[in-house]
């Protein structure tokens, strides 16, 4: 026995490394007791799931000649927490922005708009007499074909979609990309 630690026949090594481990297992336990409880909390569904933003009913407008024109998108979010528009692109056109339809007067004029909200479980519906897709310069294209996009949400990221090519007054089938 040593005399000068009468407690731990093995001497103040010992003693040290049984503080030590102790020390250690009170974070680590506590950690362990964390990390499932979040896991339970997730499964549950009570976490909750991030914006998820998805296209439907996409259309552009058939252009008359070399005239800008408008796209309209329908976009879903899924997700438990709301989503931003921040920005649009027609690869194939002179470019495009998010513009909105204001009529003062009786007379209408498009100005153009940072960004829309996609409301978490809910809808965003554009419209050529609301908020739509200015297209710039589009290409050539005639009533049926496809015309590429990219959408690009603060929080779902990047969206890529296809918008039927329609007349003025019509809209595409339930389903359309």
């Amino acid at each position: 026995m040593n005399p000068s630690h009468p407690k731990n026949p093995n001497g103040p090594a010992k003693d040290s490394l049984l503080r030590t481990a102790r020390a250690a297992l009170v974070p680590l336990a506590a950690g362990a007791v964390a990390l499932g409880g979040l896991t339970a909390w997730t499964a549950s569904g009570a976490a909750g799931r991030p914006a998820a933003v998805t296209v439907d009913d996409a259309s552009v407008l058939v252009p008359f000649g070399i005239d800008d024109t408008a796209a309209m998108v329908r976009l879903r979010n899924t997700g438990d927490a709301d989503d931003e528009l921040v920005g649009v692109d027609v690869p194939s056109a002179g470019g495009a922005m998010l513009s909105r339809t204001v009529v003062r007067n009786g007379a209408g004029s498009m100005r153009m708009v940072a960004s829309a909200t996609v409301p978490a479980h809910g809808t965003l519906e554009m419209s050529p007499h609301g908020l739509d897709i200015m297209v710039y310069r589009p290409p050539k294209v005639r009533v049926g074909d496809r015309l590429p996009f990219v959408l690009r949400f603060r929080k779902s990221g990047t969206v890529h979609g296809e918008a039927l090519v329609v007349r003025a007054g019509s809209r595409p089938k339930a389903g359309t990309r």
